[in-house]
């Protein structure tokens, strides 16, 4: 049993125990589920030792789980915030929904105000993301501005919300977003079917964690997976076979179709901003932060350019790591969170 399974069959316990073999301590100590609207939300929890001053509600991306922030937990603990980390929509035990619609940002915003309203019904939190999870903060920010006290994103910058919807393939045929042609892959649903058992799964994730094969080819680039190449992938890569194992078992609970079907929102999203940029656009006024993977291959540094006005309080900061930032670089990463949040808490 591993050790997500150990914490689903554990919701009453307070604590947990970190299973053996693991590189740091698993950094949570509970795990609960609630039901909103239609959709059960499971998520993990962490206390600091005395009574919480504040919280900090995670968000994780794609492919990725609660744990991607087992080195920014303790760190927001240890500063007195209690830490609450969902599944997101599609991943391990949160529900999976057969509509690409229940995707869209607004509508798991929404969901996920409800989520905080039922845990922390009145605070003001800490909301942060990477990858999709911090492309998820800043439409939840534009939609809820006042549950945040502040709000960051790792890896993923603010896309000014437009008044004119072009598809992402015409895009990067016009030479727009050519790091993001690997999206276009991730849409399209035979991707689905490619990764549904554990072999296939372990595969996947080898890739997105920059293993090689024996001759030193990736399996993920900007263009997407490379799918002749994903069996020949071995360790070493971002994780070791113990968290492998881990993440493989969560994401053989429901497969891939729901976490790429964050992949398949855009016009959806779109549409529902599309009021917000007929206005003019969204200011936040709460203190943002941006952090910068310089090494990115795919979310550059050069998406970021211009996002800087839609912010009253924008703190930037770069790492130079790659895309997994939380994990290359954790104290670089912490140590650029703890300095932000000294300066509005």
């Amino acid at each position: 049993m591993n050790l997500f399974q150990t914490l689903i069959l554990s919701l009453s316990v307070a604590s947990a125990t970190a299973s053996p073999g693991l590189p740091v301590q698993y950094p949570f100590t509970s795990s609960h589920s609630v039901l909103i609207g239609e959709n059960t939300w499971h998520y993990f929890r962490a206390r600091p030792s005395a009574e919480p001053k504040g919280t900090v509600l995670l968000l994780h991306g794609w492919p990725d789980l609660p744990y991607g922030w087992k080195y920014q937990v303790p760190l927001f603990t240890s500063l007195g915030y209690q830490v609450i980390a969902p599944e997101m929509l599609g991943y391990g035990s949160t529900s999976s929904p057969a509509e690409v619609a229940e995707f869209s940002f607004k509508k798991q915003s929404d969901q996920l105000a409800a989520l905080l309203d039922q845990i922390v019904p009145g605070e003001q939190v800490i909301l942060g993301g990477h990858d999709w999870g911090g492309g998820l903060v800043w439409p939840f920010a534009t939609w809820y501005p006042d549950l945040f006290k502040g709000i960051f994103s790792a890896t993923y910058p603010f896309f000014p919300y437009a008044t004119e919807y072009v598809d992402l393939a015409d895009e990067i045929a016009a030479g727009k977003y050519p790091t993001l042609k690997y999206q276009l892959q991730f849409r399209n649903p035979y991707l689905d079917r490619k990764f549904e058992n554990a072999t296939q799964i372990r595969e996947l994730l080898l890739a997105v964690n920059f293993a090689k094969t024996p001759n030193g080819t990736e399996g993920f680039s900007p263009n997407g997976l490379d799918l002749d190449a994903l069996p020949q992938l071995h360790q070493p890569s971002l994780l070791n076979d113990t968290e492998l194992d881990q993440y493989v078992a969560e994401y053989q609970r429901q497969g891939l179709r729901g976490p790429l079907n964050w992949y398949r929102t855009a016009e959806i999203n779109f549409e529902d901003q599309l009021p917000i940029a007929q206005a003019g656009g969204h200011n936040f006024t709460m203190p943002a932060l941006f952090i910068q993977a310089l090494n990115d291959p795919v979310l550059i540094p050069e998406l970021s350019e211009g996002m800087d006005k839609w912010f009253d309080k924008l703190t930037r900061a770069n790492v130079s790591t790659g895309h997994w930032a939380l994990i290359e670089d954790p104290n670089g990463v912490n140590s650029i969170l703890q300095s932000w949040i000294a300066t509005f808490d």
